[in-house]
């Protein structure tokens, strides 16, 4: 999937239908002159109703389509008939949407499984028929209900990615880089700060044939809780992550010092991130030798005290066997 087509942010417009009228009809027929009201009621309008699909992965169908309408309700007839239910209109969001009201910004529900329906806007009621207004002082009433009138409303849909590591780094930091070798996935590489500006999502094939889903989220930089660099559009995909994997190069200037930075932009976005379980990554070991690395080790495990941590290369592939050992244990925990 091309970072172009991933659409993870829209806003749509969706009406639900108008409910159908009730009837005033009154029974007429050889030898019955006065048969007294039969008027049936009016369809209900139809509703607009999302539904989750765990075959899509973004937003991209309501990238050019954004306005939807369900069918009125039929008016009702006579012999007490009821007039037909208003089409509802189904629209299909990948799993991890929330929808939001645009105008207050109030959450109104998530999707989160295959198959889950939730009716964002109801049709409106249909209309009753004079029959149910008959008494005895009223014999043959000549009136009926209308049908409710349907509701228009703005929708933002926000996707929230559903995956169970999400990479968390600095720009550059070889995320992409070790998405790549670990799935199939075939994001974006290059020499420069923010290659990435969508998440990307590969399957991480594990033994026995089985496997998780790693998502590669844009860099985080300084003051990303507030706004800066891509902000928000990256840190709410981490919220869905079961496991955050921290990945940051051994030739940083100071590990826990990047660890410590990267853990604050979360802890001030949302602090019940840190109730994860992360795992810290040290990458491009291959630029260590064993001398260094065993000294990197000591200091590295005081300054992390309990979060665990492993050296791995992308590009020689060293440590990446127990890197996918120790995922699948904490996935698994």
């Amino acid at each position: 999937m091309t970072e172009g087509n991933f659409v993870d942010y829209v806003k749509i417009t969706v009406a639900s239908g108008k409910g159908g009228k009730g009837s005033a009809h009154l029974h007429r027929e050889k030898y019955v002159p006065k048969g007294g009201p039969d008027g049936g009621d009016g369809g209900r309008g139809g509703h607009i109703i999302l539904r989750g699909n765990e075959s899509l992965w973004t937003l991209l169908g309501f990238k050019f389509k954004r306005h939807f309408k369900a069918g009125h309700g039929e008016h009702g007839s006579k012999n007490r008939s009821s007039g037909g239910d208003g089409n509802d209109i189904y629209l299909e969001v990948p799993l991890g949407t929330v929808v939001k009201d645009f105008e207050t910004g109030e959450v109104l529900f998530e999707i989160t499984e295959h198959g889950q329906e939730k009716i964002a806007l109801e049709g409106g009621k249909g209309g009753r028929g004079n029959w149910h207004f008959k008494t005895a002082t009223n014999q043959t009433p000549r009136y009926a209900q209308p049908g409710i009138p349907g509701i228009e409303q703005d929708l933002t849909l926000e996707l929230k990615v559903l995956a169970d590591v999400g990479l968390v780094g600095f720009p550059n930091a070889g995320k992409s880089t070790l998405l790549s070798v670990l799935t199939s996935a075939k994001p974006k590489i290059a020499d420069y700060a923010f290659t990435t500006l969508k998440p990307n999502l590969g399957i991480v094939q594990y033994r026995d044939f089985k496997s998780f889903v790693m998502a590669d989220i844009p860099g985080i930089i300084e003051g990303a809780a507030e706004g800066k660099g891509l902000g928000h559009y990256f840190l709410r995909h981490i919220e869905r992550n079961s496991i955050l994997l921290f990945l940051i190069p051994a030739d940083s200037v100071d590990v826990s010092q990047e660890y410590e930075i990267l853990l604050n932009e979360l802890r001030k976005y949302n602090p019940e991130l840190l109730d994860k379980n992360r795992l810290v990554a040290i990458s491009k070991a291959d630029m260590l030798d064993k001398e260094l690395m065993d000294e990197m080790r000591v200091m590295v495990k005081k300054d992390l005290k309990d979060v665990p941590f492993l050296f791995m290369s992308s590009v020689s592939q060293y440590g990446l066997q127990e890197l996918k050992d120790t995922l699948w244990s904490l996935l698994n925990d």
